[in-house]
């Protein structure tokens, strides 16, 4: 499934690897905010997140390293792109 399909299904779990503080500013609705540099060490946390899980950041490079990261681990994850992108496809 592409992560645009997951979005406006509603399915599975959005994680938004910014800083808290960008976090703070805006974020998807119901997404969890888990930083990029924290991603290794909250991995059980996110494996008992409800897949599939869409990965967002600002501009979808740091959302991209932790889709590679966590599918190199067997986690069924897609990049997202910038959080603005996943929160216009929830409102759609």
């Amino acid at each position: 499934m592409k992560a645009e399909e997951i979005i406006k299904s509603g399915k599975g779990s959005i994680v938004d690897v910014r800083t808290p503080a960008e976090y703070q500013g805006g974020n998807p609705e119901g997404s969890i905010n888990i930083p990029l540099q924290e991603i290794d060490k909250r991995f059980d946390e996110i494996k008992s997140l409800e897949e599939p899980i869409v990965l967002c950041c600002a501009s979808g490079n740091r959302s991209g390293q932790a889709t590679q990261y966590l599918s190199q681990k067997g986690v069924n994850c897609c990049n997202g792109g910038s959080w603005l992108d996943v929160n216009y496809l929830q409102n759609q």
